[in-house]
């Protein structure tokens, strides 16, 4: 079975600051380590890159290239896959948030979301209770014990 994980994790471990930082890097190590395949949706990536080097939101920001060399060390793993959206991707993203409204901060979960679903992928690592909105994705959150994950 495949998984994904959300920008939330990536960022965690590259965040010294961060309360779960040391939980995250055991996360990744962890799932890195299996022979099941993690997806990272290209916009995770992407937010990842964004976030990590800018330094209003972390104190100690990574430099452009730091945050990339994270990247790399991932898409260095056999078991890892950047994930970018498939044919009929606005048609899957209208399905997906016709039950929804799709505005603010949901329009990139949605995203994140639908590339999942043209993936096949329904397990998502996260702390971001949001995406529990997409019914066919089983969001599992790391960093809580395993009741509710």
């Amino acid at each position: 079975m495949s998984y994904a994980i959300d920008v939330n994790i990536l960022l965690y471990a590259s965040n010294n600051d961060a309360p779960n930082q040391e939980a995250a890097v055991r996360f990744l190590k962890e799932t890195s380590s299996r022979r099941e395949l993690m997806g990272i949706p290209f916009p995770v990536a992407l937010g990842y890159l964004r976030i990590a080097t800018h330094a209003r939101i972390f104190r100690h920001p990574l430099t452009p290239e730091e945050a990339m060399a994270n990247l790399d060390t991932l898409a260095a793993l056999p078991n890892v896959r950047f994930l970018s959206e498939r044919e009929g991707f606005f048609d899957d993203y209208r399905e997906l948030t016709a039950s929804l409204t799709a505005r603010g901060n949901l329009v990139p979960d949605a995203h994140i979301a639908t590339i999942l679903r043209q993936h096949d992928i329904r397990v998502l690592y996260t702390s971001d209770r949001d995406f529990r909105r997409f019914e066919f994705l089983d969001v599992r959150d790391p960093f809580t014990p395993t009741a509710d994950r």
